[in-house]
């Protein structure tokens, strides 16, 4: 039953699916196609057409006794060995070891070298923020004091021009009074 499953199975991808369905539609390549499986140790049968399509049934040969000996792997010859030969094989293998141990070595130096640059690139952004940081604050403070200057020079020349006035108003007063009097 398993052979049986097998061969259906092989037969089957043997088959591809346009070939399939071209004996669908056209009955010429049907007959071929029927005739073909049927050489092939697979009988297909019509069935009458469905609503849905074209049926077929597919009844598979049994195997003959022939085959099962055709399928019987025997396993290759040894060759015989000798110790130069596995001492080839060895020192091949060691040098291979050796060169994919450089491989991972150079890969890991260059992973560490790439870090160790990131590091520095973020080092030297770090620096270069707080420069200018330090920059645009030393900046901001000159300004702040500056306009502070600026403000209390505004508030002294206020109170110059008022002290003037209340003279000057002091004096017409008193001026007034003297001549009143």
């Amino acid at each position: 039953m398993a052979k049986t499953a097998i061969a259906y199975k092989e037969k089957m991808k043997e088959m591809s699916v346009l070939s399939l369905l071209c004996s669908c539609l056209y009955p010429e390549t049907r007959k071929n196609l029927v005739g073909e499986f049927q050489v092939a140790g697979m009988e297909v049968k019509p069935i009458n057409k469905r609503a849905s399509g074209q049926a077929f049934e597919v009844i598979l040969k049994p195997l003959s006794p022939v085959s099962d000996t055709a399928h019987c792997v025997t396993s290759p010859p040894k060759k015989d060995v000798s110790l130069e030969d596995i001492q080839k094989k060895l020192e091949a293998a060691e040098d291979r070891r050796r060169s994919q141990e450089a491989q991972v070595l150079r890969a890991l130096a260059e992973k560490r070298e790439h870090e160790r640059d990131v590091v520095m690139k973020a080092m030297e952004e770090n620096s270069n923020f707080s420069k200018m940081a330090e920059e645009k604050l030393t900046m901001k403070m000159e300004q702040i004091k500056e306009n502070r200057q600026a403000y209390l020079a505004s508030i002294m020349e206020r109170l110059q021009e008022k002290e003037r006035h209340a003279q000057v108003v002091r004096r017409n007063k008193e001026l007034r009074e003297e001549l009143t009097a």
